[in-house]
């Protein structure tokens, strides 16, 4: 019996190599793989000494032979198949582990284009779909998690059931499949092409959840097997609590993306339902926790939290006053770990230093969403410099109240349209948002938010299209106020300001929410 191992995720390889000795496999290698193997005592064959041919052209053309995928192909049951294999001196080869070259780990840290294009695989690829298309012969293990299973089956029954070897088949193709997909995306990003002919998103299954947005829908999570340079909720590192959720992970998400907008300052997040509730920068990360959660407790409750500092035992303390779903920060010190011990459903993830520079920021990438039986596509909403901005308004804000206003337009950009933020210059006051109308969005966070709204900074991710949404901000107490502009009454709304006073600025720029 024939195994060829040519892998590069080496985990477990000894092992298994060793178990298909011992089960009377002769192995056949190449490369790393082989020296690894040799180096453990595990006997195994040169490819290029099976083949009788050399590797060629810098190790580029090692197992594309037809002694390889004849030996793979070859179906020993037909006789004309068992004929021709014997005629040109072919033996089958009955189990295949390959996994291909490193190349998402290559582009991952930035290796040149020349570099990145030698660790496409090719005889890598074309030894799994052949080992994949003739299953009912040949077992093939591209996952070293499968080696186990398949040494068992081997053990017991001295031959892969046809159910597995049908389970690896499809794992075989997804594999592959990702992994074409990974250098078609790289392609694009070299290339500059942000919406391709074909696109293909290459994920990679983490685990499966309980059930989805609702215990009546089934769910999983996947993500990116390119691990980015930036803080993300996909790769951060879960230290205690119970599994994640469907909701956990969209509110996680949610709460990272908008901390990212105040990497220079300690700050802190709090979402709930996919919307933030509390939002404060300052200097110390106790303080803006606590200012963040003073913003609406009730919603606090329950809800999900961003800090963009290590959490030190002061803020941990006050992290466990409250119940929590789930806190993301870039590390914890002892005296925190310490503090949440007690809470055991609370989750604690850990996405890393990078999360705690002052330059941190989301990668620019896709934004793709679901609609049936298709996907809309986008460039994620990024944040837009400010030197744009526009005084429309008899009156200009002042240098306190411009700050605000920077402040609310950034929170204002990451809430469910309709939105409309109420802010001062570190705080979220209040907010509304998901509504049908952008009076009713003002009302909603003119009751969250009431006296504290007097003095306030507001912004409005869209244009008024009536003066009836900037009266009722004035009403709430706002004295500055941050929208688009580009309505064909703007100059109606504009009047309505200075009627009541309050300085406007325009941007230019829209950030719906849907």
């Amino acid at each position: 019996m024939l195994a060829l191992l040519s892998v590069s995720d080496k985990r477990g390889l000894v092992p298994f190599a060793e178990g298909l000795v011992k089960l009377g496999f002769s192995i056949l290698s190449t490369g790393g793989t082989l020296e690894a193997l040799k180096a453990a005592g595990v006997k195994a064959k040169k490819v290029s000494e099976h083949t009788g041919s050399p590797e060629i052209l810098g190790g580029r053309v090692k197992t594309l032979h037809p002694k390889i995928h004849g030996g793979i192909l070859g179906r020993p049951t037909l006789a004309d198949d068992a004929a021709q294999m014997k005629e040109h001196g072919i033996e089958a080869i009955s189990l295949v582990a390959v996994n291909l070259y490193p190349f998402r780990e290559t582009v991952a840290k930035g290796a040149g284009r020349d570099e990145a294009i030698e660790q496409i695989d090719i005889g890598g690829p074309a030894m799994v779909r052949a080992s994949a298309k003739n299953s009912a012969h040949v077992a093939i293990v591209v996952d070293p998690n499968d080696y186990g299973p398949v040494l068992d089956e081997l053990q017991g029954r001295q031959q892969v059931s046809e159910a597995t070897r049908r389970r690896l088949m499809g794992k075989a193709f997804a594999h592959t499949a990702a992994y074409d997909a990974a250098i078609s995306q790289w392609l694009s990003e070299q290339e500059g092409e942000h919406f391709p002919a074909e696109l293909s998103v290459p994920m990679q299954k983490v685990f499966d959840l309980r059930y989805g947005e609702n215990p009546h829908q089934k769910g999983a999570f996947y993500r990116e097997a390119r691990a980015p340079n930036e803080p993300t909720v996909a790769h951060a590192k879960v230290l205690q609590g119970k599994e994640l959720s469907y909701n956990n992970l969209l509110d996680l998400d949610a709460a990272l993306g908008l901390l990212l907008e105040f990497p220079q300052a300690p700050c802190a997040v709090i979402v709930k339902h996919n919307t933030p509730c509390g939002v404060a920068v300052g200097d110390s990360l106790e303080q803006v926790y606590r200012r963040a959660r003073a913003t609406d407790e009730v919603s606090a409750f329950g809800g999900i939290v961003a800090l963009n500092r290590e959490v030190d035992e002061a803020t941990g303390k006050a992290l466990a006053e409250t119940f929590l779903e789930a806190v993301i920060a870039p590390s914890y010190s002892a005296g925190a770990r310490a503090a949440l011990e007690g809470k055991k459903n609370l989750r604690l993830l850990e996405a890393g230093e990078k999360l705690a520079r002052p330059d941190a920021k989301p990668r620019a990438q896709l934004d793709v969403r679901s609609i049936s039986a298709g996907y809309v596509v986008m460039d994620r909403d990024a944040v837009e410099p400010d030197t744009e901005w526009k005084v429309v308004t008899k009156n200009a804000p002042t240098a306190a109240e411009l700050k605000a206003l920077k402040f609310a337009w950034k929170v204002c950009k990451h809430v469910k349209s309709n939105a409309v933020v109420f802010a001062n210059e570190t705080t979220l006051l209040a907010q509304g948002g998901g509504q049908t109308n952008r009076v009713d969005s003002v009302k909603i966070a003119s009751i969250r938010g009431g006296e504290k709204l007097k003095g306030s900074a507001a912004a409005s991710d869209a244009f008024f299209p009536f003066r009836d949404g900037l009266d009722a901000v004035a009403q709430a107490g706002a004295k500055c106020v941050v929208q688009p502009g580009g309505s064909v009454r703007d100059a109606e709304v504009i009047a309505a300001a200075d009627e009541h006073g309050i300085s406007m600025v325009f941007t230019g720029v829209r950030h719906f929410r849907h």
